[in-house]
């Protein structure tokens, strides 16, 4: 059974690094504190976030409180926006992808960035789009990987999931998906190619 659709996750595999640890390394720096004291205030209260509980606004007014900081909200939305590091080489692949193959986004993420995203004109290469706060749902959930093969309309054996997180991979993998553990885009390219999908152009970026 060949593979007929890629459902990406967002997070380490379009970004540069994570994107919660670079949000964590930019508080940080602007607020003069310790990264591990700015790390366990943000994992403390990050899923409310995640799974669309919180807005952002709410976040930093407990974060803030937490750390003792005093900013305005903008400042944070800034610097929450600001720490998005892209990929380049990843989305030059998106826009190679066969048109035949469907293209999906199941990504655990956050009020401000998911509008971000669907904003941008690459979205629209996505034939699908799960994200964990407007659905209150998140990977390694069963049904967060279920809504998305939904909304794909395939079956799980005939997709190939692509995320950084190994927790992540096993949960697709238990559920029937093809899988690949993403760690640089040369070595998805070649996962492509062993699954039997040609891109039409090489990437512009090696």
């Amino acid at each position: 059974m060949g593979i007929r659709g890629v459902l990406f996750d967002w997070g380490g595999v379009f970004t540069v690094g994570t994107f919660d640890g670079r949000v964590i390394r930019n508080l940080a720096r602007r607020f003069a504190l310790p990264e591990d004291r700015v790390s366990r205030a943000y994992f403390e209260h990050v899923e409310r976030l995640e799974l669309g509980e919180w807005s952002l606004r709410r976040f930093w007014e407990v974060v803030s409180q937490t750390l003792g900081v005093e900013a305005p909200y903008t400042t944070f939305q800034r610097l929450f926006l600001g720490s998005v590091a892209p990929r380049p080489e990843m989305y030059e692949l998106l826009a190679a992808m066969p048109q035949g193959v469907a293209v999906g986004l199941l990504s655990n993420n956050y009020p401000v960035i998911s509008r971000f995203l669907r904003a941008e004109e690459y979205f629209d290469r996505f034939d699908a789009a799960v994200f964990s706060n407007e659905e209150g749902l998140k990977k390694p959930q069963p049904e967060a990987f279920q809504l998305a093969l939904e909304r794909l309309g395939l079956p799980a054996p005939e997709v190939l999931f692509v995320d950084d997180n190994e927790v992540n991979t096993e949960a697709a993998r238990a559920l029937g998906f093809k899988v690949h553990r993403f760690t640089d885009p040369p070595r998805f390219l070649k996962a492509l190619k062993d699954e039997g999908i040609r891109l039409p152009a090489a990437p512009a970026r090696p």
